[in-house]
C-alpha cells in the first residue's frame, strides 16, 4: 500500500510538475542505489521545489532542482526510465521512502494530468 504516493499526487495536480535533482554542467539527474531492491537504481522525485532543494547538500551539493512537468514525463522520460529499470523514489529522504516500478508511478501522473 502507497502512503506517499497520494499527497504527492495532491500536491502536483494544480502546477503538473515536479522536482528531480540535476548537475547544472554535465546535465546528470541524481540516481541512486535502490534501498529496497536488489540490483536496481531510483530517481527521487519531490512534490516541490524546497524538498528537493533540501537535498543539494553533501554529495549532491552541486545539484539544483529542476522541474519535470507531467506532460513532458508521460512523453519523454516514461519509456527510457521503464527500458533502463530504474525505479522512482516519490518524495524521497533518507528516513522515508517509497520506490515504485516507473510504469504504476506513470500511470498514476496520468489520472491527474490536465490536458490543455
Amino acid at each position: 500500500m502507497h502512503t506517499v504516493l497520494p499527497t504527492f499526487l495532491t500536491e502536483i495536480t494544480t502546477a503538473q510538475v515536479f522536482w528531480a535533482l540535476q548537475e547544472p554542467n554535465s546535465e546528470d539527474w541524481v540516481v541512486l542505489d535502490s534501498i529496497a531492491f536488489e540490483n536496481a537504481e531510483v530517481m527521487p522525485l519531490w512534490s516541490t521545489q524546497a524538498l528537493a532543494k533540501a537535498h543539494c547538500k553533501d554529495e549532491w551539493q552541486s545539484y539544483v532542482p529542476n522541474a519535470i512537468s507531467v506532460a513532458d514525463w508521460l512523453e519523454f522520460w516514461l519509456d527510457d526510465l521503464h527500458e533502463d529499470g530504474v525505479l522512482v523514489g516519490v518524495n524521497w529522504s533518507e528516513n522515508m521512502y517509497e520506490e515504485l516500478e516507473v510504469t504504476e508511478f506513470s500511470q498514476a501522473l496520468a489520472s491527474i494530468e490536465k490536458l490543455s
